[in-house]
């Protein structure tokens, strides 16, 4: 459970506010996980078309059904994204608990979304680097997850 989810669970407990909502933390940590994609998209100063595209393409199917759900999910990370304070605080709200498995497969998303445009940009490189090193992946791990991005194994399920 993410530090954000023990701390509603806490006050709701604390103050008898009935129980958490997992629905509610899993949008949640959904968000973050968009908003994660939309930072590294929009890394290079520039969001491109082919960006974009890719974006919606790998949130349709793993957060949402619809491209117009895709396309309204990914509107609010990027706005989710733009009142962040930084991508830590992004990962803190996806949670430890999600397994290095996943976590790799959030990272090949990211640097799908990186490379989307034709080319990896020297601060995308870095942040995705960055990105793997906050959700505890390991160098070959993060190495790993670039290679499964540039031979198109991305999934999040």
């Amino acid at each position: 459970m993410s530090l954000i989810a023990r701390l509603r669970a806490y006050a709701a407990d604390a103050f008898g506010l009935g129980g958490t909502d997992t629905v509610a933390i899993e949008a949640d940590e959904r968000l973050a996980a968009i908003a994660l994609l939309v930072h590294v998209a929009r890394a290079d100063g520039v969001l491109a078309p082919e960006e974009t595209e890719r974006l919606g393409r790998l949130v349709v199917g793993r957060f949402t059904e619809t491209r117009a759900e895709a396309e309204a999910l990914i509107a609010r990370a990027a706005a989710f994204d733009a009142q962040t304070r930084d991508m830590a605080q992004l990962v803190e709200m996806i949670g430890h608990e999600v397994g290095p498995d996943r976590r790799a497969r959030l990272l090949a998303m990211a640097w799908s979304v990186a490379g989307a445009d034709g080319s990896v940009h020297e601060f995308e490189e870095a942040l995705v680097w960055r990105l793997g090193g906050l959700l505890g992946l390991d160098e070959a791990a993060i190495g790993e997850a670039r290679r499964n991005a540039a031979e198109g194994r991305v999934t999040l399920n």
